[in-house]
């Protein structure tokens, strides 16, 4: 049997009174008025120190009701580096509250997906899609079950939804703050036909940002052929820019992985980064800080993200996903300079 975790110990943790750790653990909290997110904090502290599973060690039945179990995340793609730099911290947020944690990948051609949508309950206590991810239909069918879920870096203006996501709109305004510091004027931003349509925000935040700078030029927007890993770029649909009269001196990448791309075909044509044209990315890529020009980029700030999500997502488990409050959060990214911006 483990060590008995006392009231008092909880109290100590998070600075509260042992009184008010007692009315929570005695399912009282509500009828003294405790603040919900308090309760949460002593209830994430409770499971995380062992609270509950000393009791299922005596047999006790805990006055307030445990939801535990597993929290799935459903990805569009494992192949976004923002996945796989997300997962640590989700597991470790989780971890702490006692709560698993699974990841499983959404196909779009799959028929079998939309089945799976009303079986999710058996599996998971609760949901957090990600991106494209949280379709219509999905978004539909777990509102009218009540299904407690979370979007992360997707949100529905139409819907009011708990949603975490990178601010977009700052990260954009500290990209081009940087450009103009530097001095460049003729700016290219590259995307690929695949991802236009989901790009247009971010792509409307840069414009938006671009106009209030005096001095500085109408960007142009290069959508490239949809590219295969490992494939390269058509220099064809680039080159008209690399030299006058409509030379850039600065392209902003839209996606980590056409940054390998764009440089690959930028050392082709014996063009050095950023002596000869300079580069930033919306999205940090893995080993950008290791390449023969490391890369600037936006990092996004992913411990905040992993806190945020899990304790929404538990918020939303606890209420059985009829929380009277949801809540949109916008999180700053930061923007990470490197040498491929040059200096100012």
């Amino acid at each position: 049997m483990g060590k008995k975790v006392k009231n008092k110990d909880l109290a100590q943790r998070l600075g509260v009174s042992s009184t008010l750790v007692s009315l929570v653990l005695n399912n009282k909290a509500d009828q003294h008025g405790i603040r919900k997110d308090t309760q949460e904090k002593v209830l994430a502290l409770a499971r995380q120190m062992g609270y509950f599973d000393l009791l299922k060690e005596r047999n006790e039945i805990s006055p307030v009701e445990e939801k535990p179990g597993v929290i799935g995340m459903i990805v569009p793609s494992l192949h976004d580096p923002f996945i796989y730099e997300i997962t640590p911290f989700l597991q470790k947020a989780f971890a702490s509250i006692g709560v698993g944690f699974s990841i499983m990948t959404k196909d779009p051609d799959d028929g079998r997906y939309n089945r799976l949508v009303g079986a999710f309950r058996k599996f998971y206590s609760g949901l957090i899609l990600v991106g494209e991810a949280a379709d219509d239909y999905t978004i539909r069918s777990l509102r009218a079950t009540g299904y407690p879920f979370v979007l992360l870096e997707k949100s529905v203006k139409m819907l009011r939804l708990n949603t975490v996501c990178t601010d977009i709109s700052e990260g954009s305004q500290r990209v081009v703050d940087h450009i103009e510091k530097l001095g460049y004027k003729n700016i290219l931003i590259a995307t690929d036909k695949n991802s236009i349509n989901k790009d247009k925000p971010v792509i409307e935040f840069l414009k938006s940002a671009i106009d209030r700078k005096e001095g500085i030029s109408k960007p142009v927007l290069v959508e490239f052929d949809q590219l295969i890993t490992g494939s390269e770029i058509n220099p064809a649909q680039i080159e008209k820019y690399l030299r006058p009269p409509h030379r850039a001196e600065i392209i902003i990448v839209l996606h980590a992985e056409l940054v390998y791309q764009i440089m690959s075909l930028l050392r082709k044509k014996k063009l050095r980064v950023p002596q000869d044209i300079a580069l930033i990315s919306m999205e940090e890529g893995i080993g950008f800080d290791l390449m023969f020009s490391p890369v600037t980029c936006i990092r996004k700030p992913l411990t905040g993200m992993a806190l945020k999500v899990a304790n929404m997502i538990w918020t939303e488990v606890k209420n059985s996903g009829k929380s009277k409050y949801k809540r949109q959060v916008n999180i700053t990214p930061e923007l990470v300079i490197r040498n491929s911006c040059g200096t100012i």
